[in-house]
């Protein structure tokens, strides 16, 4: 069995040097090739309306995640009193 095992790490050993580096990465495999986007074009009205949108959704969830953190909190003290 023991040769078994070596002969694996041997035959990965040897396919280590075969194989393409960081292909299945983002970011780092090909510094040559150059990462097209096909953006749409946005006007400052559209970018302060999504950025005001973000904002209030970003208060929103806070709002809840304290009211549970309140809620769960006040359920934890209540349950360690009785």
């Amino acid at each position: 069995m023991p040769s078994n095992s070596m002969n694996v790490i041997n035959f990965n050993r040897n396919q280590l040097p075969q194989r393409d580096r960081f292909v299945n990465r983002l970011g780092g495999y090909n510094s040559d090739k150059k990462t097209e986007y096909n953006l749409p074009k946005a006007t400052t009205k559209q970018l302060k309306e999504i950025a005001r949108r973000l904002k209030e959704e970003r208060k929103i969830r806070m709002i809840k995640v304290v009211t549970l953190t309140i809620i769960l909190f006040l359920g934890l003290v209540f349950t360690i009193l009785y």
